[in-house]
């Protein structure tokens, strides 16, 4: 919708709105997502003696599968969330949802942090741990959907890839602040003291971000094409019922287009550390250091595939990203195998671009692919089950495939063949740049 004005005084106060909203999107999914990266990463670190401490005395190659795999087991209820908030989003609106589902990150994020272990408490230790994860997996469900509209619906037609990369990057700016923490701590310690208690101090800062986080999402509007709906209640009777009626393809084409794009992050966000010190042998602060500065790649492609996206188009600069991530899949992992630092970052960094291009453009891309009574759930659906084909596992499959193989090409292929089936399903896709938000 376009938000042109020609009063100079309500021109100022929009764009002071817009402003906040962007802030609010930026910072609140920037917090969601270091409480959801933070476990991913200890899930590669220091999670499996832990809280699988049998397993990974008699199996570590095992253990470490396992606790991958608890990754992915949050990932199987963002759908159940997704639904939850997205039926909730589309009749209350967008930002009361926002604001429940960053508390609930934040409290199970920060109870991880007090859990006792298996030598505290035996099996209660990894049960405990599952149902917190389960927690924040619902969280992320509702999350995205949330903080993408509100971005995109407050934006002028012609900067709505812009301001939707803004929840976009909150991902790679978590994906930041997690393994920079991670970093200091291991860097500043003994690897003793960070796998006795140091490892809690990341879960445990979440309480501060959240007070951060509600104030400044508190601040924000309601999205302006939610509260023209409620001007036509009787377009919202039955947003669920209405969604799967009417828009089942668009839902399964957002899904399959998440699917690289979210494979290829995780194993940025919990699998490229683990393997570097782990196989390759590389210091550990190094490999952290190194990865945090490559995510920051991330974040600027992001926002400028975002933006490239405003005149390109959705699917033309998806199209650039998948194509770059296919070709790249597989020649990374020999820059990673040399063991050098340098070499590591490289690898990561170039990777960024095909992910900031894949990543940035979709919020506005699948905002436009639904009508807005039904946009909420429609996206926040797409979205989930898309990241439980992609990502959910991708650390697991990754392990699985390197203890197969002996070969860390073969990951590059699994990336490069998902990719492809992504490029397949945009490219399906009708060009959504300047549709009305309000049909």
């Amino acid at each position: 919708m376009s938000t042109a004005v020609t009063d100079p005084a309500r021109a100022e106060r929009m764009s002071r709105e817009e402003r906040k909203v962007l802030a609010g999107t930026l910072v609140g999914t920037s917090i969601e997502w270091y409480d959801f990266f933070i476990y991913a990463q200890a899930a590669g670190l220091v999670l499996a003696p832990l809280f699988l401490a049998p397993v990974a005395e008699s199996n570590p190659g095992l253990a470490q599968v396992l606790s991958f795999a608890t990754i992915g087991i949050s990932f199987l209820f963002r759908p159940l969330g997704a639904i939850v908030a997205g039926y909730l989003g589309d009749k209350l609106g967008r930002k009361k949802m926002l604001v429940f589902t960053l508390i609930m990150m934040g409290l199970s994020t920060a109870l991880i942090g007090v859990l006792p272990t298996y030598a505290a408490i035996g099996i209660a230790a990894p049960v405990l741990l599952i149902l917190l994860r389960i927690l924040q997996g619902f969280s992320a469900g509702g999350e995205w959907g949330g903080a993408a509209l509100m971005a995109v619906e407050h934006a002028p037609r012609g900067k709505r890839g812009f301001f939707g990369a803004f929840p976009q990057i909150g991902v790679p700016v978590g994906m930041i602040l997690a393994t920079f923490t991670l970093w200091l701590l291991t860097s500043s310690m003994s690897p003793e003291a960070f796998l006795e208690w140091g490892w809690r101090i990341p879960f445990l800062l979440s309480i501060a971000l959240i007070v951060v986080g509600y104030v400044i999402r508190r601040a924000v509007e309601e999205s302006p094409v939610f509260e023209e709906l409620l001007r036509r209640r009787k377009e919202s009777s039955a947003p669920l019922g209405q969604l799967f009626r009417r828009n089942t393809k668009q839902v399964l084409l957002t899904a399959v287009i998440f699917i690289a794009n979210n494979a290829a992050g995780y194993l940025l966000i919990a699998y490229f550390a683990t393997y570097a010190v782990a196989a390759l042998g590389m210091d550990r602060p190094t490999v952290l250091l190194a990865t945090t500065l490559a995510s920051f790649g991330w974040l600027i492609f992001t926002l400028w595939g975002g933006r490239l996206s405003d005149r390109l188009g959705r699917v033309r600069t998806f199209q650039i990203g998948y194509v770059f991530l296919a070709l790249w899949a597989v020649p990374m992992w020999f820059l990673i195998d040399t063991g050098n630092i340098v070499w590591y970052f490289v690898a990561l960094f170039v990777m960024t671009f095909g992910l900031g291009l894949s990543y940035g453009p979709q919020a506005a891309l699948y905002a436009e692919m639904f009508p807005a009574n039904v946009r909420y759930s429609g996206v926040s659906i797409g979205y989930a089950l898309g990241a439980i084909l992609g990502g959910a596992f991708a650390p697991m499959i990754a392990e699985a495939l390197m203890n197969a193989f002996h070969a860390s090409w073969t990951i590059g292929l699994y990336i490069a063949i998902a990719a492809v089936i992504s490029l397949i399903g945009v490219s399906l896709v009708k060009e959504t740049k300047g549709v009305d938000l309000l049909d």
